[in-house]
C-alpha cells in the first residue's frame, strides 16, 4: 500500500509515533505545519495531539489549521482526531478555563472525575490500558476490526462528553466511571486513546482508517 495521508503538526502532538505507525500500516505521510489551499485537497487528514486543549487550539489558529480542518470536514473525506485531536473536534473545553473548539461535533470536554463510582479517589491523569465497549455498531468504522473488550492505551485528564449519544462509538470504564473512547459522525472519527501506542489493536484501527 502507498495510501496518501496528511498529518497536521501544530506543535503539541506526538507526531513521530503517529507517523511511524501510519507508515507501518502502508501510508505515505505528508506533514503540514501551516495551512495552504492545496492541503484542503488531502485524501485523508489526521490531527494528533498531546497536552492542553487551549494550547492546541491557539496553535491551530496561529497556523491557520483550524480553518483547514473545518473546510476538510465538509469534503466527506476521512478525518481522524487522536487524543487532544479528538477533543478539539467538539464545541468547547473546560480545561484551565473556557476554550472554544473546532465545533465539528456538538459537546464539551470536561475533567475526568477524580473519584471512581464508589467515591474512592483514583489516579488522574487516567493512564493505562482499558477495554473498549461498543456504544454503536462498529461495522464500517475505524473500529470494524476491533473486538469488543480489546484493550487500548490512554493518557489524559479530560474527556469529551458528546451532546448527541449517536456520536459515541465506544467507551471505557475507569473504576466504574464511563469515559468516551471513540466518536464517529459521517466522515469524522476521533479516538481518545492512542492507536499508535495500542499494539496490534491500535494498528488495526489505523489500517481500517486507511481503507475508508
Amino acid at each position: 500500500m502507498n495510501i496518501p495521508v496528511t498529518v497536521l503538526d501544530y506543535g503539541i502532538g506526538n507526531q513521530l509515533n503517529v507517523l511511524r505507525a501510519l507508515e507501518h500500516c502502508g501510508a505515505s505521510v505528508k506533514v503540514v505545519q501551516k495551512a495552504s489551499r492545496e492541503d484542503a485537497d488531502a485524501q485523508r487528514l489526521v490531527l494528533p495531539g498531546v497536552g492542553a486543549f487551549g494550547d492546541g487550539m491557539a496553535q491551530l489558529r496561529a497556523r491557520g489549521l483550524d480553518e483547514l480542518v473545518q473546510r476538510f470536514a465538509q469534503t466527506g473525506r476521512p478525518f481522524l482526531g487522536i487524543c487532544v485531536g479528538m477533543q478539539v473536534m467538539f464545541d468547547a473545553s473546560e480545561e484551565m478555563g473556557e476554550h472554544r473548539g473546532l465545533g465539528l461535533l456538538p459537546g464539551r470536554v470536561r475533567a475526568v472525575p477524580a473519584v471512581g463510582a464508589d467515591g474512592s479517589p483514583h489516579r488522574i491523569p487516567h493512564i493505562g490500558w482499558r477495554a473498549l465497549e461498543e456504544e454503536a455498531s462498529w461495522e464500517g468504522t475505524v473500529l470494524a476490526d476491533v473486538r469488543p473488550l480489546e484493550r487500548v492505551y490512554f493518557v489524559h485528564s479530560f474527556a469529551a462528553e458528546p451532546a448527541q449519544e449517536s456520536v459515541r462509538l465506544a467507551q471505557v470504564c475507569y473504576d466504574g466511571v464511563p469515559i468516551c473512547a471513540a466518536v464517529h459522525q459521517d466522515n469524522l472519527y476521533g479516538c481518545q486513546f492512542h492507536p499508535e501506542r495500542s499494539a496490534d489493536t491500535g494498528l488495526g484501527v489505523l489500517r481500517r482508517f486507511l481503507r475508508l
